[in-house]
């Protein structure tokens, strides 16, 4: 069988862990600090429904560390892993239980990938398959963490400006950041996923950049127009939200998806998928990928229609004159530029096949690109019993890069593929 030589953890990786931990505990200190302001200045609804979120994120991303840490240990190779920091494996189950009840866990898996990664890039000690692992299940859960929290603060954030009709300076500018710190998220995760891929070539910095600038031009017009409705029809905002929650988990239900090692777990995904969908695109299953993207895109396009119209039928004419037609024309022409940035990623900056994936003889013809390095590559020059391959990444990776996404042109001598959308 083929072997594969997978990702080393590099000083990139640690890099990131160490910009991952800081960012959480900026992140937590900033929301703590505009909450205690909000609750202040007397605006109790806002703070209420602020440190809502709060909890709903923090709650839902220790949720998916615990399952994570139940069914890893599970595994033979991290039972003999020298693991950064103590509490999370070993018999110290119920210390990590207790750590996941306090909100802790997360923090910690932090913690650990940090100092599993001091330990392998600096002092060149054994491990690296162990903190390579960290690194990607972090970045699923910073992810969802993205989804489940900032994207969420964003809206309320812009709906505050526009409901008290005050702009500063210092809220433009966090606008902007949180933003943009969205847009990376979903780039930092797509980076994680490719080192899945031994046949595909890495992605460049321009590549990521064009990735970077379609994910900003459609989520930020997204958030943009949930806030405007917000702003007008406050009351009937978790209504829209619930439904098409809603729909969108159900449609993650129907097509099959299978990430987490429970059905609890696969339904707490499904709900998960379901609000990132509210958000952006998220592939979660094998076979025709354009075709539900382009159902997605064209029901999230219709849907931000009929927000901005509402929105503008019902707004303050007084007190929204000054931006009221600007946004109406730029929000649609944003998002519409940001899938022209998407097709033109995917038909000229998508990282080609640079040599023809070798397959097990056994395995069907049509296997997905990223099932090559799942099913029939090893990690290692070792017994897979003794390493480590993350499942659900790998899986990912699977289902985000399927083959029947996209055609293969046959006469290509590269291996190049047509572009998947």
């Amino acid at each position: 069988m083929e072997r594969a030589t997978f990702s080393k953890y590099s000083w990139i990786d640690f890099a990131f862990s160490v910009v991952g931990v800081c960012t959480f505990l900026v992140d937590w200190g900033s929301d703590v600090w505009v909450a205690t302001e909000l609750y202040c200045r007397g605006d109790v609804v806002w703070f209420a429904v602020l440190v809502g979120l709060m909890v709903l994120s923090s709650v839902v991303v220790q949720t998916f560390s615990w399952f994570w840490f139940k069914y890893d240990r599970e595994l033979p190779g991290f039972r003999n892993q020298t693991v950064g920091a103590s509490v999370f494996f070993g018999d110290r189950v119920t210390l990590f239980c207790v750590l996941h009840v306090l909100q802790l866990g997360f923090l910690c898996r932090h913690i650990s990938a940090i100092r599993q990664g001091f330990r392998v890039w600096w002092r060149k000690e054994e491990g690296s398959e162990y903190a390579v692992y960290l690194t990607h299940d972090l970045s699923m859960l910073r992810l969802i963490e993205t989804f489940c929290e900032s994207a969420p603060q964003l809206t309320l954030m812009i709906y505050v400006m526009l409901h008290t009709n005050k702009a500063r300076t210092v809220q433009f500018v966090s606008i902007a950041a949180s933003t943009t710190s969205i847009a990376w998220m979903v780039v930092d995760y797509h980076r994680s996923l490719r080192s899945f891929l031994p046949d595909k070539a890495k992605q460049g910095w321009c590549s990521s950049l064009i990735y970077f600038l379609w994910n900003l031009l459609l989520i930020a017009p997204r958030v943009a127009a949930l806030a405007l409705f917000a702003s007008a029809l406050s009351g009937y905002m978790a209504a829209h939200f619930l439904m098409l929650w809603s729909v969108f988990a159900l449609w993650a239900w129907q097509q099959g998806t299978n990430f987490m090692d429970s059905v609890g777990g696969e339904w707490l995904y499904r709900a998960t998928v379901g609000l990132i969908w509210y958000f952006s695109w998220f592939n979660v299953a094998e076979g025709q990928t354009r075709s539900r993207s382009v159902i997605y895109h064209s029901f999230i396009t219709t849907d931000g229609v009929i927000l901005l119209t509402t929105w503008w039928c019902y707004r303050d004419p007084v007190q929204t004159e000054s931006y009221a037609l600007a946004l109406l024309i730029a929000l649609p022409l944003i998002y519409l530029l940001g899938l022209l940035f998407k097709a033109l990623y995917y038909c000229c900056f998508h990282p080609k096949l640079w040599r023809p994936p070798v397959r097990d003889p056994g395995l069907p013809v049509d296997q997905p690109d990223a099932d090559v390095s799942f099913r029939v590559f090893s990690i290692q020059d070792g017994d897979l019993s003794s390493q480590l391959l993350n499942k659900r990444m790998a899986g990912h990776a699977a289902r985000f890069y399927s083959k029947k996404g996209f055609i293969r042109n046959s006469d290509s001598t590269n291996g190049a593929e047509s572009p998947r959308l």
